[in-house]
């Protein structure tokens, strides 16, 4: 093109209002690629369909990743916070300990049932089990610290182990998620936790 050089043609557009916000946007986007990627796949994504599925140069990837072990390691560190994000924001928006206890277990459910599930069975075969288990820890602690004080002001007198049973229940009742859909394991656990949750709505 006249007046155009081809070093310029090859400078990626700023589609925000400052270089940073570009930049992370255009991070954000690959972080977001590579999670439909774990989760179509079963693979840890390479660089190349990373940067294909945003339509970045496979040479541009390389300023926000050196390297695929390094995206993978990105797509860990933002795909657990995030799915707290998912649970602690459900419990926060429900009114009363009860409620908030049940909107733990809505959420959880919610994480098992969705498209999320695929990106974690795949980080279950591509990434190192200790620093999933590093993660998972992380993870757990935070969504306790809610549940447990839910529990607490219920007047549980035993929140903790209460907290460790609400969570075994939820994952006994999410295992068969994939045949069955979410509704039957929240009609199973609504089964299970009402009367208890019911006699604290009932003695405040």
């Amino acid at each position: 093109m006249d007046g155009v050089t081809d070093q310029e043609e090859n400078v990626p557009r700023i589609q925000a209002p400052t270089v940073a916000e570009h930049r992370a946007r255009q991070r954000r986007a690959i972080l977001d690629a590579a999670r439909a990627l774990l989760a179509e796949t079963g693979a840890a994504p390479s660089l190349a369909d990373a940067a294909a599925r945003v339509g970045l140069a496979r040479s541009s990837i390389y300023q926000y990743f050196p390297s695929a072990d390094d995206l993978l390691e990105a797509v860990v560190s933002d795909v657990f916070p995030t799915w707290a994000s998912r649970v602690l924001d459900h419990v926060a928006a429900a009114t009363g300990p009860a409620d908030r206890v049940w909107a733990y277990v809505e959420a959880n459910v919610e994480l098992f049932a969705g498209p999320d599930q695929a990106v974690a069975r795949a980080l279950r075969t591509v990434v190192d089990p200790a620093v999933l288990r590093e993660h998972s820890a992380h993870l757990h602690a935070r969504l306790q610290e809610p549940l447990v004080d839910s529990l607490r002001l219920l007047g549980e007198p035993e929140p903790e182990r209460m907290a460790e049973l609400v969570n075994a229940a939820v994952l006994r009742a999410s295992q068969d998620i994939d045949g069955g859909g979410r509704a039957p394991a929240l009609a199973l656990l609504d089964r299970l936790l009402r009367p208890y949750l019911d006699a604290y709505r009932a003695n405040p």
